[in-house]
């Protein structure tokens, strides 16, 4: 980075200097930058700066993909739930690091991510997959950005996976069952046994109440007063080697208390008998679903098919009661604001962008408002 004299002065009669600074860029690209100053001194002090500034950025922008990833995930390890942080190192696990881990961030150019994306493209695995390897592949080089390791995240500029066949109706990315499907199915439910009322009751408070499958495992009786349900916390079963461990519910907007109707409130009272009847040692701390420990998420995946194939209805996934019980209230007329408390969302932008389209009767209402003028 030379420094070069002009023929030019200023009116104290200092010459003035131009300091050159030569980099490469993040898509490889050759570059430089230029400062004009008056005096020799000055010029010193600028290309004093710059070589500084390159020394940071060198040292910084060197170390390699693997080792933002080891900074990446101590940092939100301290930020997120053990779940959460489980998913990501996961999918940056399968499908960042075998590709790019030895790769500096310096040379993390434009033609070595397409290269990537390309190698992801090929994956025999849904688009969403895809999506989200690339959201946490950018999330982990936003960290970079953020502590300085890398000017600007060259991610952005090649975009994200998309589904060249994919049509945006959202009726077609949610499935429900409506009150008399759901009627068909819990009634193929024999309840003989202890184990079938914990289904029984399980597929209810689901069904009722709209409530997360990690949060309806994780309620106890002692979180059921006066009719309301108060979800506190929720259990994940996919951490492993450590069978099913306690966590706080998904986000803030999770903490919340739920009146329950009278038909769930009857069968919660008889499953309550059931369960003080089978079990000598009964106390409050009992989860209202399993007893002493909560139902397995195999278990419950495998009863939900079982009893959606005895009533010749199409199987859904066990998230997809929380949007029965969603479109069971928008179909009644209740407010957007209501079903995004009663879900448990912490932004109402998320209940509008799911269940928007299954608000027909507002547009009738509309349409009738705009007929009588």
């Amino acid at each position: 980075m030379p420094i070069y004299k002009t023929k030019k002065k200023n009116k104290y009669g200092d010459f003035q200097y131009r300091v050159t600074y030569n980099y490469t860029d993040t898509d490889g690209n050759y570059r430089q930058k230029s400062k004009l100053v008056y005096g020799y001194a000055e010029a010193k002090t600028a290309l004093s700066k710059l070589e500084s500034q390159k020394e940071i950025i060198d040292e910084t922008s060197s170390i390699t993909i693997q080792t933002l990833y080891d900074l990446y995930i101590s940092s939100k390890s301290n930020e997120v739930r053990e779940s959460s942080l489980r998913k990501t190192e996961g999918i940056l696990n399968n499908h960042i690091l075998p590709c790019l881990k030895n790769v500096r961030l310096k040379n993390l150019t434009i033609k070595k991510l397409e290269e990537w994306k390309n190698i992801i493209s090929k994956k025999k695995i849904k688009v969403t997959t895809k999506q989200n390897a690339y959201k946490e592949f950018r999330a982990m080089l936003n960290y970079g950005l953020r502590v300085g390791y890398i000017k600007e995240n060259p991610l952005l500029k090649i975009g994200n996976f998309k589904d060249p066949y994919s049509f945006d109706i959202s009726e077609e990315k949610i499935q429900y069952y409506t009150a008399e499907e759901y009627r068909k199915f819990i009634s193929g439910l024999e309840l003989n046994t202890v184990k079938d009322w914990a289904y029984y009751t399980f597929f209810s408070i689901a069904f009722y109440t709209g409530v997360r499958k990690g949060e309806n495992n994780a309620v106890s009786w002692k979180e059921l007063n006066n009719n309301v349900l108060n979800i506190r916390r929720s259990v994940t079963q996919k951490l492993k080697g450590k069978g099913y461990v306690f966590t706080p519910p998904k986000n803030k907007a999770s903490y919340r208390k739920l009146q329950i109707p009278k038909p769930l409130i009857e069968i919660l009272k008889m499953q309550k008998e059931i369960q003080q009847k089978n079990y000598s040692n009964w106390t409050e701390d009992f989860l209202i679903c399993g007893g002493e420990k909560c139902l397995s998420d195999t278990a419950i995946s495998n009863k939900n098919i079982e009893l959606a194939k005895k009533a010749g209805l199409k199987t859904i996934r066990i998230h997809d009661f929380r949007h029965t019980h969603a479109t069971l209230l928008i179909n009644e007329g209740i407010n957007i604001q209501e079903i995004a408390r009663r879900l448990g969302h912490s932004d109402i932008q998320t209940t509008l962008k799911v269940y928007a389209h299954l608000y027909p009767r507002e547009e009738e209402r509309a349409i009738k408002v705009l007929d009588s003028i």
